[in-house]
């Protein structure tokens, strides 16, 4: 098996003026739980589609699995996907539309029933699918997707208008599958705090742009910042910390210094008692993912 998952270089697509997706160059070793993220119309879904072969880019190239997304056929018998909503028979049950998926691709029948254990609908196989919750039918997507046994797997906002005890149902089903089927899996969604528990790297992207990635466990490291604030002297504070090299920031009265071990507090300390200034507040500052990417108007991924 290769092991790179995913590469990218450049990858485009223009519809007439709209630019999709900018000229995006990812790498995904094989063997993580990937990320994508950035708020809706960013491009992910667009991302996904050029590589799971359903359109072709306008420029650029990237490999799958270690084959060309311009020969498909190499590599999505080895990719499962559940882009935007699953779509199966209702008359049929969740076992006759898996039976009936499994033969037109060629997969193992005999791997349904340990799927719908895999996936939580144990003892609902049999049930129609028009009768299924919209959590079910997404368990149900999931398991579609797993049919070929696949080396990579790609879901793409797999918690979607399902309910705070759906939604926690499927992180945890998603969460173990990462850990324990052995595959690479990329998690496409606009929301961060879920991606966050449940991945161990980072893409985002808005604009069709690539804006970080990185393992969030470095994101998060990096983000740890310490928040000072003086009744008075805020510019003989900057001014002197700034002087001794420490990377500081203001915003407005506030202070804010990179916590890069324990010495930060006392070089602040020392510098407001050196310069006899009235310390206000000092605040440990512990910033999740989804603070280095807020939007504009919320959570969402920027730059």
């Amino acid at each position: 098996m290769t092991s790179t998952a995913l590469s990218v270089s450049g990858l485009t697509k223009r519809y007439g003026r709209r630019v999709a997706v900018d000229r995006l160059d990812i790498e995904l070793p094989t063997g993580v739980v990937a990320g994508f993220v950035g708020p809706n119309g960013s491009g992910k879904t667009t991302t996904m589609a050029m590589l799971l072969g359903l359109v072709r880019p306008t420029a650029g190239s990237a490999t799958v699995l270690g084959s060309s997304i311009e020969e498909p056929a190499e590599y999505l018998p080895r990719v499962g996907a559940l882009i935007e909503s699953p779509a199966f028979y209702p008359s049929l049950s969740g076992s006759e539309n898996l039976r009936m998926f499994a033969t037109v691709g060629g997969h193992d029948t005999t791997s349904i029933p340990g799927l719908l254990a895999d996936v939580g609908l144990d003892g609902r196989g049999s049930d129609r699918y028009r009768n299924y919750s919209l959590g079910m039918k997404q368990r149900l997507g999931i398991a579609a997707a797993l049919l070929p046994d696949p080396d990579l797997l790609v879901l793409d906002e797999p918690t979607n208008g399902l309910d705070p005890a759906g939604r926690e149902a499927m992180l945890a089903l998603i969460h173990r599958i990462g850990t324990e089927f052995g595959i690479s899996l990329i998690v496409c969604s606009h929301l961060l705090g879920e991606v966050e528990r449940i991945c161990d790297s980072l893409i985002a992207i808005d604009g069709g742009k690539l804006l970080r990635a990185a393992r969030i466990s470095a994101m998060t490291t990096v983000s740890d910042v310490l928040a000072v604030e003086v009744s008075e002297g805020t510019d003989e504070l900057f001014a002197h910390l700034s002087g001794l090299g420490v990377a500081v920031e203001r915003s407005g009265h506030e202070l804010r210094v990179p916590l890069t071990d324990e010495g930060t507090y006392d070089v602040i300390i020392n510098a407001v008692a050196e310069l006899d200034l009235p310390l206000h507040m000092l605040d440990l500052r512990r910033h999740r993912v989804a603070e280095l990417f807020a939007s504009r108007e919320s959570a969402d991924v920027r730059g």
